[in-house]
Parts: C-alpha cells; structure tokens; sequence
C-alpha cells in the first residue's frame, strides 16, 4: 500500500529546529526535488517566482504558474508543483508561532485574504508597478537572514509585515469598490467558524446562530459576495477535508467517514459523490494514478 501521504514541517526542510526559512527559489527547489509529490506543510508558505511556467496545484485547484505570482497557503494544505524550464523566485516558510510572541493579536494573519484557504484568493499576479517593491522586500528578508544583526527576528518579521499588507491593499481594492466592509467581515467571520466547526457543525442557521444574524442574512450574504448559498459554503469545506484526508491510503473510506462525523459509510459516499462527481474510492484511485 502506498504511504501516507507526507506532512513536512520547517524542521524536515531544514535538517535544524527552526520557525522561518527564507531563501531563494532556485537552491531550494534543487535540494527538494521530492517536494514536486503531493504533501502537507505543518507551516504557513510562501512562493513569490520571477522566472517560471508550468502549473501548480493547491487543494486539488491546478493553477498556471508566471513571473510575477506569489501564492500563500496555510497549514494543512494539499499541493504539489509541475514546473517546466528554469524557476526561480523567493520562498518563506515560517511556523504558525512565529508571530504570535510579537504582535498582541495572535490571530492577525488570519484577517489577509490570503490566508483563508480559499484557492482562488491566495494565487496572485502582482502588477507591473509593484513588481519592484515586492522584489526589493524579497531581498531584504534575504539579506536579513544571509547577514543577521541585533534584533534580526523582529526585522524580518516587520519586513513580512510589509509584504503581506502591500499584497493584502491590492485584493482589498477590488474588494471593498463591491462588497461593504461590514460584509466582508461577516463573512469572514463565517469561514473561520467553518474552519474550526465544519466537522460538526453543518447547517446554516447554527452558524447563523454564532454570528448573530438570521439564517437568511447569511444566505443572502454568500449568494452575494460568493454566487452560492450558505449551505454550499459549508458542503464545499467538508468535500475538501474529505479530499485532503483520501490521499491518504492509510486511512480507509470508514474511518474518514467517522473522522468527519457521517452517521455511516454510505451516507458519507453519497454526499462526497454529490459534492465531488465521484466516489470516494473512484477519487482516491483517479488522484493517486497522477502522482
């Protein structure tokens, strides 16, 4: 049977106990070949390419890869790499502690776009006119880590700090000319519940109940900003769990189906059939042939 599937951490990567990893993309992907195989990171990850082509994968979404793409992913994550041609570009990977002891909100990185999980907000192009300014901030977080100094921690984290939030104004710019702000939190209030619930809880109105609005607020506000009800959001991040936990052949159809709280094995089949367009063994089989 194939092994499960790999969760590497910072540590794994580094060969010492260590909560960053900055360097460029080149040397790193030289010496992790293997990581073109899908895996896990226990850590928050980070790839800005100035040279590249090919695709990516990141929780079962391809996406093409560009000069000038950065992409962010969360612990937990399911990705691999297709590359073709030389990549080069700059790479962060650091622990999800690193920034807990420094700034007062621990849950902060949390309220990027781009940390959510969701695919499609955390693959972006950078235009033209910042290109030079996130290279530049590349190359400081390199020359900070080559050439440590007093404090060098916290000037790499202040630099991170820089970079996400000049990232973060582009996607807030398109957000904020449709959605109102209020909404926009709301929202993202509602994904988060679902990250931490999304096992138990599976109706609309009981994460109604938590936001303090009425389950038809909720529906009304997914169908807005997201084009699908409530319901769907919730199915949608049950389906991807079940996924991420299917590449795994040492976790039978059972106990994945017990792991997300389905009444029974068939249950759990039909819903994963209903979401994905497959069944889970079909999913399993089709997904494991590509590695």
């Amino acid at each position: 049977m194939k092994a499960a599937i790999p969760i590497y951490d910072i540590c794994s990567l580094t060969q010492r106990q260590d909560d960053l990893l900055i360097s460029r993309f080149a040397p790193y992907l030289k010496s992790h070949r293997n990581l073109h195989l899908a895996h896990k990171h226990s850590f928050y990850h980070l790839v800005f390419f100035t040279q590249g082509d090919g695709s990516q994968t990141i929780d079962f979404k391809q996406v093409p890869v560009k000069p000038f793409q950065i992409y962010f992913m969360i612990p937990g994550q399911v990705h691999n790499w297709a590359f073709r041609g030389k990549v080069d570009g700059y790479i962060i990977n650091f622990s999800v502690p690193f920034f807990q002891s420094f700034l007062l909100k621990a849950n902060y990185l949390e309220d990027f776009p781009f940390f959510t999980g969701i695919v499609a907000d955390s693959v972006i192009d950078v235009p033209a006119g910042m290109q030079q300014q996130i290279t530049g901030l590349f190359e400081q977080l390199i020359h900070e880590t080559e050439e440590p100094k007093p404090l060098a921690d916290d000037m790499v984290r202040s630099i991170m700090l820089q970079l996400f939030i000049a990232i973060a104004r582009l996607g807030f710019t398109s957000v904020n000319k449709t959605i109102p702000s209020y909404n926009y939190t709301l929202l993202r209030s509602f994904q988060k519940l679902i990250e931490k619930n999304y096992a138990t809880l599976r109706l609309p109105k009981q994460y109604a109940e938590l936001l303090y609005i009425t389950p038809n607020h909720l529906n009304a506000l997914c169908n807005d900003v997201l084009g699908i009800p409530a319901g769907e959001v919730i199915r949608n991040r049950i389906a991807l769990e079940a996924k991420r936990l299917l590449i795994n052949n040492d976790l039978t159809v059972q106990e994945i189906a017990n792991q997300l709280n389905f009444a029974d094995n068939s249950y759990f089949t039909r819903f994963f059939k209903k979401q994905v367009g497959s069944t889970p063994e079909e999913f399993r089989k089709t997904t494991n042939s590509h590695d």
